[in-house]
């Protein structure tokens, strides 16, 4: 459906690709990987025509749709949500306003005189809008967005209203509807709770197009795709399987290539060796000049590519008292809207509570109760002694000052530490060389996020409080998080719609519902497993 055939691209001095091919069949569902700037927007905006490749050509069998979800959405407003999915459904929604025009050519007494001709087109606009399903398409449409979480009332109103992240699962619903013969979609798990990404997950998997696609939630991708497309060096290297097959092929063919050479090197090693020994003596000049003959001749192996490995060793946390945080008879209401009522919670030292529950359940308002940024309007809540607190807020990066660079913002904050040791934590969150220069204007969000993590977990404190720490951050950092929290020996209360980053970290879910909190010990991946779901809004 799609060939990419020896593409080679630049970006100024960077070169992106070099002489890359790769494909992409009917019925494929691809992961595209690769560490963050390989070009992964590159390919899909060149797949698109939105860019050209320097040498080399992109194909597209003719008469293929493609549908492109990108994390630019554009301006959207003065339509209701509804219209605005249905006004991307491809040819369909040409007909439906090809519809609306001919309707109104009809009452129109100035083309009285081209009724006939008017009423065949109508027919004829009308059996092809029917064949395709139109008069269904509302109904579709409004079972996609459903699917990503809107309420009828966001679904009706002006989409000009709703946030950027609301924004991109329009942007999103648009591609979906239109259900083209091949989607391309970068992030699509970005901006999404966890019953909207397990829907998603569900509607990609049934889907029968090609599909290639973007996400930093590995659980998410594992699941729908069948082949990987790694970016890496300019190369483009296809892997057959999912997510966690590509990542033990790629070990296992890192570890041949190694093991390939050193024994190369041990060899060259050994015939220079034997060439150094005896270049001067006459009785073995055409042995010596054999051997160089043959070292000349030699393709050489080259040692694997070593990806960056993130790692930060977080230090100790002080101890805190065994109670860390009590609510007690906690009612919140926001206007008529009640979201607690009689509220009690007890967290302990060393529980990780990771938070459950659909949308507008209340799960960042119990984490602003417990840090203080939200007050009760009845009962109380107190923190245990000797608690220090470290709360991650979905708008935590706004507080960064965009004239300072990473490095400044990192030594505003640890005047004591020393040079050497704040290059080391800027290292462990990715920031190496000169992007420790950059100042945090420019940063991307997952930079910026992962500059807030370095800032709270330098001088950790023994009590965590983060609201989706996961939004933003590439799989490597994930796991670099992942690996640092789980040899931490403080308290989380956590909110994440990662399930890895949940199943790894949690020993204790709340699970938020009308009737008040239901609360299981043993984690997420227990809570999965007793109760047959892995979102509070899905049916066992």
């Amino acid at each position: 459906m799609i060939r990419l055939d020896n593409i080679s691209k630049h970006n100024g001095q960077r070169l992106i690709f070099i002489e890359a091919s790769a494909a992409l069949q009917k019925g494929e569902k691809i992961g595209l990987v690769g560490p963050n700037g390989a070009g992964k927007t590159t390919l899909f905006r060149m797949i698109t025509g939105q860019e050209e490749p320097d040498e080399g050509q992109i194909l597209v069998d003719r008469g293929v749709s493609i549908g492109f979800f990108s994390q630019d959405v554009g301006e959207m407003e003065g339509r209701s949500a509804v219209a605005e999915v249905m006004n991307g459904a491809g040819a369909v929604a040409e007909l439906a306003a090809e519809l609306t025009i001919l309707e109104a050519d009809m009452a129109d007494p100035e083309k009285f005189d081209r009724l006939e001709e008017i009423i065949e087109r109508f027919g004829e606009v009308q059996a092809r809008f029917e064949e395709l399903g139109g008069y269904g398409l509302e109904g579709r449409a409004r079972e996609v967005l459903d699917g990503l979480g809107f309420s009828q009332e966001m679904m009706d109103g002006d989409v000009g209203r709703l946030s950027g992240g609301w924004k991109m699962r329009v942007a999103l619903g648009r591609i979906l509807l239109m259900r083209p013969d091949v989607m391309l979609l970068d992030e699509p798990s970005n901006h999404l709770d966890l019953e909207s990404l397990i829907w998603l997950e569900q509607f990609l998997s049934g889907y029968d197009g090609a599909l290639l696609m973007t996400s930093h939630d590995r659980a998410f991708m594992n699941r729908i795709i069948n082949k990987v497309i790694e970016i890496d060096g300019g190369n483009l290297t296809s892997y057959s399987g999912d997510y966690e097959f590509y990542e033990q092929q790629r070990a296992q063919n890192e570890k041949q290539q190694q093991a390939q050479f050193e024994r190369q090197q041990a060899m060259l090693a050994k015939e220079v060796n034997f060439i150094q020994r005896f270049k001067a003596r006459a009785s073995h000049a055409a042995q010596v000049q054999s051997r160089v003959k043959k070292l000349e001749k030699i393709d050489r192996v080259e040692p694997p590519k070593r990806r960056q490995t993130l790692s930060f060793d977080l230090p100790t946390a002080p101890r805190s008292g065994d109670v860390v945080a009590n609510l007690r008879s906690v009612d919140k209401n926001y206007g008529s809207r009640v979201i607690y009522q009689g509220l009690d919670l007890l967290i302990r030292r060393q529980e990780r509570c990771c938070i459950l529950g659909v949308n507008g359940a209340g799960k960042s308002t119990l984490l602003k109760l417990v840090t203080g940024t939200t007050e009760p309007d009845s009962g109380s809540v107190t923190l245990g002694g000797s608690v220090k607190m470290g709360y991650f807020a979905q708008h935590a990066m706004d507080v960064l000052d965009g004239d300072r660079t990473v490095f400044e913002t990192l030594n505003d904050a640890f005047p004591l530490a020393s040079q050497g040791s704040l290059r080391a934590l800027a290292g462990g969150f990715g920031f190496s060389g000169d992007e420790i220069d950059k100042t945090c204007r420019v940063l991307s969000g997952g930079e910026k996020a992962r500059l807030v993590m370095a800032l709270m977990l330098y001088d950790p404190p023994n009590f965590l409080v983060l609201d989706e720490p996961t939004n933003h951050l590439d799989i490597a950092t994930k796991e670099m998080l992942i690996g640092a929290l789980a040899q931490y020996e403080g308290t989380m209360l956590f909110v994440s719609h990662d399930r890895h980053f949940l199943g790894a970290l949690s020993n204790r879910v709340l699970e938020l519902t009308p009737e008040g909190i239901h609360q299981y010990g043993g984690g997420y991946t227990e809570y999965v497993a007793r109760t047959g779901r892995e979102a509070p809004g899905l049916h066992a």
